[in-house]
């Protein structure tokens, strides 16, 4: 029998995932040590520090997506990740283009201009959960320095929020909310 993993379509298995977390891995004494690390060990407590990092490093969501190629924000994505993974026993994905045509073919992370060792879009999510129900770090970074919602509302998010158990679940109550559509 033909497994999906066979036809390269496991989201674990995608090999530009695969060397970037083995690359990553390699790379975090020295990573951690430019940064100016001094107690990631892999923690929840350790987000503390990371969040002030970036919090040190960059003013806003904004600044940090555009520098999400850079070797700091890439170190800082699989930090978060790793952390995530070892806290609540997740592990990594690459979920492919569910529209791609060609569904045996593995599509690129980036496109040719992409520096080597880089990856954009990997997710953290529990075997069983398609990419709705993933975790993306460098999301999960990006909200983390935003200080005011679309309504102007104050926010209040630190990295350690995404371990909680649930980070996942809708803002509001749909329950709530279809009975105060009925209230006119």
């Amino acid at each position: 029998m033909t497994t999906s993993a066979d036809h390269g379509t496991d989201p674990t298995r995608h090999p530009e995932l695969l060397a970037w977390l083995h690359g990553r891995r390699q790379a975090f004494d020295q990573w951690a040590q430019q940064a100016g690390a001094d107690r990631l060990d892999f923690s929840p407590d350790s987000l503390n520090e990371l969040e002030n990092l970036l919090r040190e490093t960059f003013q806003s969501d904004a600044e940090l997506r555009a520098q999400r190629l850079d070797p700091f924000v890439q170190g800082a994505v699989w930090y978060l990740g790793e952390v995530i993974c070892r806290t609540k026993g997740m592990v990594w994905k690459f979920e492919r283009d569910v529209d791609a045509a060609d569904t045996a073919a593995m599509p690129p992370l980036f496109g040719p201009d992409a520096p080597p060792g880089t990856v954009d879009t990997p997710c953290v999510s529990f075997l069983e959960d398609g990419p709705e129900r993933g975790l993306y770090p460098l999301n999960i970074l990006c909200r983390t320095l935003i200080d005011k919602d679309e309504l102007g509302e104050p926010v209040d998010e630190h990295l350690v929020d995404a371990l909680a158990d649930d980070y996942l679940d809708d803002e509001f109550d749909e329950d709530e909310f279809d009975e105060d559509a009925g209230d006119d």
